[in-house]
């Protein structure tokens, strides 16, 4: 069995799926903290994005950074800086055959995430 990495972004404001929500994966060197880029993506419209399949999964540190500032730009005034803009999430993979997914629920205030299924 072939483990994977998936996302769901929810608008907590709105109640609904973050569509055309920008995604960056980054692999992190654990003795340098160096990151490397792995692959972008952007939600769909259920708010959802397949990150990694087919054995891509490894052991080791990743982080997302999901781009919310421009999602939530009509709740600021023009020219003024958004409260959030990249939010980084970062966590281990023990077991590259798990399904690792990593829902996160947003507002233009706040953000939770967690170990979904």
């Amino acid at each position: 069995m072939s483990g994977k990495l998936t996302t769901h972004v929810l608008d907590t404001t709105r109640g609904r799926p973050a569509a055309a929500i920008a995604i960056e994966l980054w692999a992190i060197d654990p003795v340098t903290d160096l990151s490397t880029l792995i692959k972008s993506a952007i939600t769909n419209a259920d708010g959802r994005a397949p990150l990694l399949t087919d054995g891509n999964l490894k052991v080791g540190w990743y982080e997302l950074i999901f781009e919310i500032g421009s999602y939530f730009s009509e709740f600021y005034e023009p020219e003024t800086l958004p409260f959030l803009d990249r939010v980084p999430i970062r966590f281990g993979v023990a077991n590259p055959d798990a399904h690792y997914h990593v829902p996160l629920l947003i507002s233009p205030w706040s953000y939770s995430t967690y170990r979904g299924s």
